[in-house]
């Protein structure tokens, strides 16, 4: 690995292919330093980063290329939705999305290593591809990077170049436990037995969970991602001690940036492994927790689009609703508000007319109750979808429609 000042790497950069592709780190550990240089250097490029954050390089020349967009991309007319579940991104960049350059953000040097710390995520697999084509690896080494262990770590052998900043990381803010997601974060918790193994996301909801979850005992972490929420399940004792807390990113507040530095109880693996459906399925009494832009009266959730616009994507949601299922005891909840208070509309609905994300979790929780979907015929799913998740003022309009479907 050879340090550079910020000329050196951008004759690095302006030494690559006519229209490279570009790897870089997503989330909240995007390095945009690195990618500031390579934005003056290099007059036209792909840059390619999941639920990527305001910040990076929007203009004229630049393609801004994700299978999972995030609101630094989403209203982009430059942007190229690639649709893939998470678990199969990586082999893209082996069959369809040959990258030239992969930049990362990663911890300051400890015995020959570095760690990608916050992020893992695709980029073990784009970091193979790029060396096996004769691509580049470049890092932005942060001094407040934490240094995370499992697939994080890469000896410093494997990355080419690195520039060096002392940045703090960003922290999220979080928004406060409304009582509509406090009442969806009960009933999902109520659900949730001892010794569960747990895939949360972010959000209010999912906090809201976690929080109900303070009186269990053996709880496990196998999840793509986690964030604070997680503190106060370890501090009073309600996670496993003896099972490492599993994912591929996370993001949060400088407290839980300090806690998972160098903890051997955080394990950091990429995609492939926590998003692969049957390694998910291993763990038992496995409960997969996720939302929904709607669900309509056939168990089938629209996650990704709005007025057929691509807002997000699959993500990991396919995934982990797949392996949850063929647990042993697991679970998968489709946990969102039945009223969605920006567009006054009803978030359960006759029929999505959107592509769907995912189909058949084993319920849909709203405020309203829950709708028990698994197992049952597809008129005992509607009726529970009505009766029990459903707002009020749209249960007879519902019901009408439910005729209409032959599902009454």
């Amino acid at each position: 690995m050879r340090t550079l000042d910020i000329a050196g790497l951008a004759s690095i950069f302006e030494g690559l292919p006519e229209n490279p592709r570009v790897v870089v780190s997503g989330n909240f550990a995007s390095p945009h330093v690195a990618i500031g240089i390579l934005d003056k250097a290099v007059p036209a490029y792909r840059l390619h980063a999941l639920n990527a954050q305001p910040g990076l390089p929007d203009r004229e020349g630049v393609t801004l290329e994700t299978a999972f967009v995030g609101p630094g991309m989403r209203r982009s007319p430059r942007l190229a939705y690639v649709p893939a579940r998470l678990s199969l991104v990586p082999q893209l960049f082996v069959r369809t999305l040959p990258p030239d350059v992969v930049i990362l953000h990663t911890s300051r040097v400890i015995d020959g290593t570095v760690s990608m710390g916050m992020e893992v995520n695709i980029l073990p697999a784009a970091v193979e591809a790029v060396r096996a084509r004769g691509g580049i690896v470049v890092a932005q080494v942060n001094a407040r990077m934490p240094y995370t262990f499992g697939d994080a770590v890469l000896p410093v052998e494997s990355v080419d170049y690195a520039i060096e900043v002392d940045e703090a990381l960003p922290s999220p803010a979080g928004g406060g436990l409304d009582d509509t997601s406090a009442a969806i974060g009960a009933l999902v918790a109520e659900r949730v037995p001892d010794g569960a193994t747990l895939q949360m996301g972010i959000g209010a909801v999912p906090d809201a969970v976690l929080h109900g979850l303070k009186s269990r005992r053996g709880l496990k972490l196998w999840s793509e991602m986690f964030s604070d929420g997680i503190l106060p399940l370890e501090q009073v004792g309600a996670l496993d001690p003896d099972t490492p807390l599993t994912a591929s990113f996370l993001f949060g507040s400088e407290e839980l940036y300090r806690w998972v530095d160098r903890n051997p109880r955080v394990l950091m693996l990429r995609t492939e492994t926590t998003n692969a459906p049957a390694l998910i399925a291993r763990n038992p009494l496995m409960v997969s927790v996720n939302t929904a832009l709607q669900v309509d009266l056939f168990a089938q959730a629209n996650a990704s689009r709005i007025k057929a616009r691509i807002f997000s994507g699959f993500g990991g949601q396919t995934d982990f609703i797949v392996g949850a299922v063929h647990s042993a005891g697991g679970q998968s909840f489709m946990a969102l508000r039945s009223w969605h208070p920006k567009a006054d509309v009803s978030t359960i609905i006759p029929l999505v007319d959107e592509p769907v994300t995912s189909f058949q979790p084993t319920a849909v929780i709203t405020e309203q109750g829950v709708a028990d979907i698994w197992g049952h015929d597809e008129r005992s799913q509607a009726r529970h979808l009505i009766e029990h998740a459903a707002h009020p003022r749209v249960r007879e309009e519902l019901w009408e429609e439910a005729h209409a479907l032959g599902l009454a």
